[in-house]
């Protein structure tokens, strides 16, 4: 594409993901400085000061705000489809915190994922996430604000309800007929974890996806980096490289994702293995999607 990349779309990062090793504060500040990233995915923060810190710098930094509020829920192993009523009302009550602190920080919306299920009882599993995001939304809407389910592996690692693109796209179905403040978040990096083409995905996907991600995935078992582990782009033997991600790109812009007068978020989910360097995974991750986006027809 002979256009920038910024004209079609809010290019971000997640800062908890980019900057593991860094302190948050500092790590917003750093995301805030580069005039490359028009967007920044932030989750929970640790207290009162630091949330006034980051929110302090948000403000004059002209960034997109959205706000994953996965690690509410991984951390702590709530469950939002939980057929245990209380467990999931414990997981909703997070997840209503965040919507909370999203408001306050600038966000318009959150993103979480479903939980774990067993094939037994996938159908109750399915009702219990209905009503849980059901509630987020009816909360959300009074706040004029989004509720975003992430797509995930549904047997290979987090092994999530929601699932493959089709069950995925039932889920947002049901969701749709109720509330219109509900939509999907697809990874590239999924792709590989739930044995998809961005093609399907994409296409099977298409009339509710509201924001993405593109990253890496090993899926090969027995290798460093299995699983959802959104390693940097040229590990060992992992799945997604420029190829994949023009791709993704590709199908985008077939799809009709390349909207210059709303632009969606795409962020670079990737993150350290070992002792890497955070700078430098960055920058790899910014050159395969300057690349990327160079072979991308016009």
């Amino acid at each position: 594409m002979r256009e920038s990349i910024h004209k079609y779309f809010q290019v971000g990062t997640i800062r908890w993901m980019s900057f593991p090793k860094m302190g948050v504060v500092e790590s917003v500040k750093r995301i805030a400085a580069d005039d490359y990233f028009d967007a920044i995915e932030i989750t929970k923060c640790k207290d009162d000061e630091e949330r006034e810190a980051v929110k302090k710098l948000l403000e004059q930094s002209h960034l997109k705000v959205c706000y994953g509020a996965q690690p509410r829920l991984l951390g702590p192993k709530l469950n939002p489809n939980d057929i245990d009523e209380e467990g999931r009302k414990a997981a909703e009550a997070t997840l209503l915190e965040a919507i909370d602190e999203a408001e306050y920080l600038g966000a318009k919306g959150i993103a979480f994922l479903a939980g774990k299920w067993q094939e037994a009882t996938k159908d109750e599993a399915y009702a219990q996430l209905l009503k849980t995001t059901r509630n987020l939304c009816d909360y959300a809407a009074k706040k004029n604000m989004m509720v975003e389910l992430e797509v995930f592996d549904f047997d290979m690692d987090k092994a999530a309800l929601i699932g493959p693109a089709p069950y995925a796209a039932r889920f947002a179905a049901d969701m749709r007929t109720t509330h219109s403040n509900f939509g999907l978040l697809v990874d590239l990096s999924h792709f590989p974890t739930t044995y998809e083409t961005s093609k399907f995905v994409i296409r099977t996907l298409r009339p509710y996806i509201t924001h993405l991600h593109f990253g890496n995935a090993v899926v090969k078992e027995g290798c460093i980096g299995y699983g959802d582990k959104h390693p940097r782009f040229g590990f060992p033997e992992s799945a997604n490289d420029t190829p994949e991600l023009v791709d993704y790109l590709t199908v985008l812009k077939q799809e009709g994702f390349f909207n210059a007068k709303d632009p969606m978020v795409l962020s670079m989910e990737v993150t350290l293995v070992g002792d890497e360097d955070e700078e430098i995974v960055l920058a790899n991750t910014k050159r395969v999607l300057n690349r990327a986006w160079a072979l991308v027809e016009d």
